[in-house]
């Protein structure tokens, strides 16, 4: 697993997307930012991509972490992986998996709620991060 590290430095302290990309940056995943509001990242799992996509709403001042697996659930397969899925996230303090019907595809979601104006440190999107790439390990 790789550690997080980013240097807050002369980042705005208001630009909480400014501070995901310095991470990713420091991490060097690949990545695409894609106008104000989203960033995706490219990390490699241990057992296969996970796909981190980071979406900013400042009109209600939420960032989602989602942690997309590179891979497709047959739909043969799809009831025991909803049982599985349950039983993991009855395990987990902080997020969960679901998985999206239409394109068959696990993801790890989690999201921070600030107050008016507020925006998250490094540290804790670090830790949102870190959240959601150990538990897709685990699981």
């Amino acid at each position: 697993m790789t550690t997080l590290f980013a240097d807050n430095t002369n980042l705005p302290e208001h630009n909480t997307l400014a501070l995901v990309e310095q991470i990713i940056c420091s991490n060097e995943w690949p990545y695409e930012r894609v106008g104000d509001e989203e960033i995706t990242a490219a990390v490699s799992g241990s057992w296969c991509e996970i796909h981190l996509r980071y979406m900013w709403r400042s009109d209600v001042n939420i960032l989602q972490v989602a942690a997309v697996f590179d891979m497709r659930v047959p739909k043969a397969k799809r009831q025991a992986i909803y049982q599985t899925l349950s039983l993991a996230n009855e395990r987990i303090w902080l997020g969960h998996f679901e998985l999206w019907s239409d394109e068959g595809m696990i993801i790890f979601r989690h999201a921070s709620l600030m107050e008016d104006q507020a925006t998250l440190s490094s540290g804790q999107i670090e830790a949102l991060t870190h959240a959601a790439l150990t538990e897709c390990e685990r699981f």
